[in-house]
């Protein structure tokens, strides 16, 4: 879909694949006289996010879109395709710039319990992207910085002096959205930073991020698999299903006038309390098998408008606006 991505993009992504081999033992494969086995996570997606907006990607479990999160923060290398940020494509960057762009772009994790170090006081947590990153002279220095982040993040200063288990599950989070910041980023990975949180905390959380998108101008890539935070905290969206980006758009485009099946299946699938007899369809059968996808569009043998063509020929992404696309070869009419 990269037909939509604009000068303005911060990040642009290409044709973006990776796999993962699965297969069994050497020795087994000898034996049996096996092949390696693959499985395709990411499936040749292309998007862009431009500066100052939030671009959500959304899925059922196992659709590829934490895998992509990976991808861009570098924890992962693509198969193919490539990753541009300030069109600087990432695997053809010098040190220095990819030290730079290390700066620029952090990640925010599902788990906060898991991603700080148990052993580590918030205080060392917190500093250890300011030493890396050169930005402070001396630990008086940090430990002024690292009050100021937990301020900014809604905690306490004095709250450096203790260990991850001590807080709650929502402090937990703003801790790691402070370590985050401490680079000065201006675009952040979020990996369903609010799915292992309560209802309420969540609330908070999303509010403090929007606030602070605000105030620092921040970008972020946002995965989720809860449409309603998606609605409320995006510009833009894009819906992924088995590696694949099947529709983007805005918002309201998504969400009110949704072009894909599964799209459509998914929007069905979220409860309203502004129609109290509207029939809902829940989002019916099962993603197949990443390691043997069916062959053409990957969502027919769950879609109820599949024909030959869907069941023989992988759909390409086509124009519906100028904001938004779609892969499928028969786009749902706008009611």
């Amino acid at each position: 879909m990269s037909e939509m991505i604009k000068e303005s993009s911060l990040l642009d992504v290409q044709n973006l694949h990776i796999k993962f081999d699965i297969s069994k033992p050497f020795i087994h494969r000898l034996l049996n006289g096996a092949e390696k086995t693959y499985v395709h996570a990411v499936r040749g997606i292309d998007f862009s996010v431009r500066r100052g907006e939030t671009f959500s990607l959304v899925g059922e479990s196992g659709c590829g879109k934490s895998t992509v999160a990976r991808l861009l923060s570098g924890l992962y290398e693509p198969t193919d395709g490539t990753i541009s940020y300030e069109g600087t494509v990432l695997a053809d960057a010098t040190r220095e710039q990819r030290q730079h762009i290390r700066r620029r772009c952090q990640m925010i994790f599902q788990d906060p319990f898991a991603s700080l170090n148990p052993r580590w006081k918030v205080e060392r947590i917190i500093a250890e992207p300011l030493v890396l990153f050169g930005l402070i002279k001396n630990r008086e220095e940090g430990k002024k910085r690292v009050g100021q982040l937990l301020e900014q993040v809604g905690l306490a200063a004095s709250d450096m002096e203790k260990f991850p288990h001590e807080f709650s599950g929502g402090q937990r989070q703003r801790i790691s959205i402070a370590r985050a910041l401490a680079g000065e980023p201006e675009f952040l990975v979020c990996d369903e930073p609010t799915s292992a949180l309560d209802v309420s905390v969540q609330a908070q959380v999303l509010n403090l991020m929007k606030d602070l998108q605000d105030e620092l101008g921040l970008t972020y890539l946002f995965i989720s698999h809860d449409m309603s935070v998606v609605s409320h905290f995006s510009d833009r969206v894009g819906i992924m299903y088995l590696g694949r980006l099947v529709e983007v758009g805005t918002v309201e485009e998504v969400f009110n006038r949704p072009r894909h099946p599964y799209t459509r299946m998914l929007m069905d699938a979220i409860p309203s309390m502004d129609v109290i007899h509207k029939e809902r369809t829940p989002v019916t059968g099962e993603v197949p098998n990443p390691i043997s996808p069916p062959p053409g569009c990957a969502f027919n043998p769950r879609c109820a408008f599949a024909t030959d063509q869907c069941r023989q020929a992988s759909p390409q992404a086509q124009n519906i606006s100028d904001t938004q696309q779609v892969a499928c070869h028969h786009p749902l009419a706008v009611d």
